[in-house]
């Protein structure tokens, strides 16, 4: 099988094939360093920790970039409200990020370059433009000519005269054409700055990423990627320099992954809807993050509610409580007959070929989630039909699927915990505060599930509302009857 990539610039799935057999070589846009990182940030920073891990996991080695952008106007600015310099508040969020990442699991890519480490490859790269006739110096600034690349546009799906029509050139600017964009900019008094043959300054954001993209993975590579609010214009501004300079393809796939919404609305700090990492894991374990997360497909939109949350929560405790529950069977007999039937070990045994059916297809982690829902109805199934003295070689069985599903699951970052002790804590801090035990809950469902196994429905329903006056709610299945603490908030 072949892993097939929607790729944005061919608006298409397509085959993946490296350009160097085996070797994958991927750029991601970073953070620009200002302040503290969102729950957007953490979309990106996991569905591409995901999509290396899935590489690797195919046997491939890859070469995984990601920069930071440590200086930029937002750093200048916020530097100059802090009363620090840019320089030390761009480090001081860097550090943070890590803080974050390290919270959420996430691995640390191969090399992570800065900006301000990499300004004599972006003065070479500046150069070569202006010896192509692609580039002009205006005053101090140096602009790239939109009208020197006939394939402008070309990522994003936009027509240059079109984009030129609305496009104004501010007071400040001297540019040939309004689409114009600021490969590097002329110091103001008290700005960081670096000498170049145009004058003291320090280069625009677009030129970051295609001089070091080049530096470290070459002129034309396979993967770059980020959100979609970077297709245009940063991504679109990358492709023009990088293929102009380079007279080549710059990047033969681009991956962009869905934009994070609160509550159907667009994250805005003015909306009140802004939520940092920090915000998402002091109430949720960073595995109910990566659940959520990874239930939607990383092109699709994603919904952060209190109600999808408590949906992850609920989804990844039924994970671990089937990982739990086979694990803590003890060994069975040896000469006993399976009691396994053949269609459960087929499915059992299909486990990895579904998983790897579903992120072979653009990385469908919602996809792959379900294949691990139905691998654990059929381990549930499978252990409430055991008889007391089963055979040795169905427990096997059983350890050896729990074993497949958490390297699967591990994938996205999911079940890399002791089954037992994240269920002991999370039941302990779901019930911190109520009036009512594990015991108790359990006891009450034992004695529902007798209400209904004697039709007793007024009894049955009396307990579940009971339970609910404690803030539990009860979830039926065919697997049983789970628990869950119904947030005060909801």
């Amino acid at each position: 099988m072949a892993i097939q990539i929607y790729n944005t610039l061919t608006r298409k799935k397509e085959t993946f094939t490296p350009l160097e057999p085996g070797h994958v070589k991927l750029y991601v846009c970073g953070i620009t360093s200002y302040d503290y990182c969102h729950i957007g940030h953490a979309r990106s920073a996991l569905v591409f920790d995901m999509i290396v891990s899935y590489f690797r996991y195919r046997q491939y080695k890859v070469t995984y970039i990601r920069n930071f952008t440590d200086i930029d106007d937002k750093i200048i600015n916020r530097a100059a409200e802090q009363d620090t310099t840019p320089e030390k508040l761009a480090n001081r969020f860097i550090d943070e990020f890590y803080v974050d990442m390290d919270k959420l699991g996430i691995a640390r890519p191969t090399l992570e370059p800065k900006a301000t480490e990499n300004i004599e490859e972006m003065i070479q790269f500046i150069s070569e433009l202006i010896d192509k006739g692609m580039a002009y110096q205006s005053g101090n600034d140096v602009y790239y000519s939109v009208d020197s690349f006939a394939d402008y546009g070309k990522l994003s799906g936009r027509n240059l005269e079109d984009m030129q029509a609305g496009a104004r050139i501010s007071v400040n600017e001297q540019k040939t054409n309004p689409m114009d964009f600021v490969l590097w900019k002329g110091s103001k008094p008290g700005e960081p700055q670096w000498d170049s043959p145009w004058g003291p300054g320090r280069p625009g954001w677009h030129i970051e990423c295609s001089a070091m993209s080049k530096k470290f993975l070459g002129e034309t590579f396979d993967i770059h990627g980020g959100g979609q609010d970077l297709i245009f214009p940063h991504h679109e501004n990358e492709l023009a320099q990088s293929e102009g300079a380079n007279e080549r393809p710059f990047v033969n796939t681009w991956i962009h992954h869905g934009f994070v919404t609160i509550k159907d609305e667009k994250m805005s700090k003015s909306l009140g809807n802004f939520l940092t990492i920090r915000d998402i894991t002091a109430n949720y374990h960073p595995e109910e993050l990566r659940f959520f997360v990874f239930s939607t497909q990383y092109r699709n939109p994603l919904d952060f509610s209190e109600n999808a949350m408590q949906d992850a929560i609920s989804g990844l405790t039924r994970l671990y409580e089937a990982v739990a529950a086979i694990e803590q069977l003890e060994d069975g007999s040896p000469d006993l007959d399976s009691m396994i039937t053949e269609k459960e070990k087929v499915k059992l045994a299909n486990i990895e070929e579904r998983f790897v059916k579903a992120m072979d297809n653009d990385f469908n982690t919602a996809q792959a989630q379900g294949v691990l829902f139905d691998t654990i109805k059929v381990l549930n199934k499978v252990r409430r039909n055991l008889p007391a003295n089963p055979a040795s070689g169905d427990i096997t069985l059983l350890k050896t699927a729990v074993a497949k599903l958490k390297q699967l699951a591990g994938i996205m970052g999911l079940l890399r915990e002791d089954a037992d002790s994240f269920l002991t804590r999370k039941k302990a801090e779901m019930l911190a505060g109520l009036d009512i035990d594990e015991y108790t809950i359990n006891r009450m469902i034992e004695e529902r599930y007798a209400a209904r196994a004697a039709k007793d429905w007024a009894k049955s329903d009396e307990i579940r509302d009971t339970l609910l006056q404690n803030n539990i709610e009860l979830k039926d299945s065919a697997e049983g009857t789970t628990w869950t603490v119904k947030r005060l908030t909801q």
